[in-house]
């Protein structure tokens, strides 16, 4: 079991200039230095967690990105064993949301409880107040409580009865929703998924890797070998280095034409939003830091399209295999920029 520190949350006065500065007086690593703490947090994570590489950078880009992970995949294939490895190999407090029809926003960011003794309000935080956050089957929450965590995402603060409080950074959320079961599920807006920078499934193992699975089961908890490898200030820090990663004039304008390109589709209800394209470029600045370079190339902005730009794709179907095909198609018709 993780063990779950509570943090007394800020009043948010200056949240966003209090938060700047904060990440501009951060001492930068250099590329190589970077390159040694993320290969630390990465063979850290997979003691314990069986996932394929690929996918682990993915999770590692999203956290380097300062995004959050939407994770579809169906129960059992190791999402809050991910999770909570991650939250034990950063030092950094955990905490777990499973979502049901009945749960309410206050559930989840927390309410003002009244102390007759001090004769005021004190607020009492919710469990969206901790540095990793797990939020299970999010589309199993109403509408109204899936909008109560937009705020959190996107400004990394929580208002409650008309105050701020600042999430303490890093604020990482990962969300999980199940692709097969329908029954008392509320599908994600657009705005909501918007707000994830990856999404992706981690899928069933293979084969040698189940039994492996089966190996670090049989006699304790793979948990138990995870030790902090770094802490959050080192995540802060390679998120401020991942702001600083050079990328051309070209490069951003081959995202700008992969961007229209998903808009003027013709099986293609909602293309990507500007938003995306921003989301695209932190996270291709992301995977440049992971490759141990200071610039971004095609290669790094295609490693990650994917995963950036489905989720953000709506079809007139409806259908989250054909966004996948429209954004292969989009990768293989859009010209890379040469030179």
């Amino acid at each position: 079991m993780v063990e779950i520190t509570t943090h007394q949350p800020r009043q948010n006065v200056t949240a966003n200039t209090s938060a700047n500065s904060h990440q501009k007086s951060l001492e930068m690593p250099s590329i190589a230095e970077a390159g040694t703490i993320i290969e630390g947090l990465q063979e850290s994570v997979s003691r314990a967690v069986v996932v394929e590489v690929q996918s682990l950078r993915l999770i590692l880009t999203t956290i380097l990105g300062n995004g959050h992970l939407l994770l579809e995949d169906v129960p059992g294939v190791g999402k809050t064993l991910v999770a909570k490895a991650l939250a034990r190999s950063i030092s950094a407090s955990f905490k777990r949301i499973q979502c049901t029809p009945d749960l309410l926003p206050s559930d989840i960011t927390g309410t003002s409880i009244y102390n007759q003794k001090e004769q005021r309000f004190i607020f009492m935080p919710g469990p969206l107040f901790a540095q990793f956050v797990l939020v299970d089957e999010i589309n199993r929450a109403t509408p109204r409580t899936q909008s109560s965590l937009l705020e959190s995402m996107a400004e990394r603060q929580v208002t409650v009865d008309g105050q701020g409080y600042q999430l303490e950074a890093p604020f990482f959320l990962i969300a999980t929703q199940n692709p097969i079961e329908t029954a008392g599920t509320f599908p994600l807006p657009e705005a909501q998924l918007d707000r994830f920078l990856i999404s992706l499934s981690l899928g069933y193992p293979e084969f040698e890797n189940e039994v492996l699975i089966l190996e670090r089961e049989e006699h304790e908890d793979p948990l138990t070998k995870i030790d902090p490898v770094i802490s959050p200030h080192d995540i802060l820090t390679l998120q401020n280095l991942v702001r600083s990663i050079a990328i051309a004039r070209p490069l951003k304008e081959y995202i700008v034409k992969l961007l229209v390109a998903t808009r003027n589709h013709p099986d293609v209800l909602l293309g990507v939003s500007p938003r995306g394209g921003v989301a695209l470029q932190r996270a291709s600045q992301a995977t440049a830091l992971l490759n141990h370079r200071n610039f971004v190339t095609p290669d790094d902005v295609k490693a990650v399209a994917s995963g950036v730009l489905v989720h953000r794709i709506i079809t007139h179907e409806r259908s989250n295999e054909l966004a996948q095909k429209i954004v292969g198609s989009v990768l293989s018709s859009v010209p890379i920029p040469l030179g």
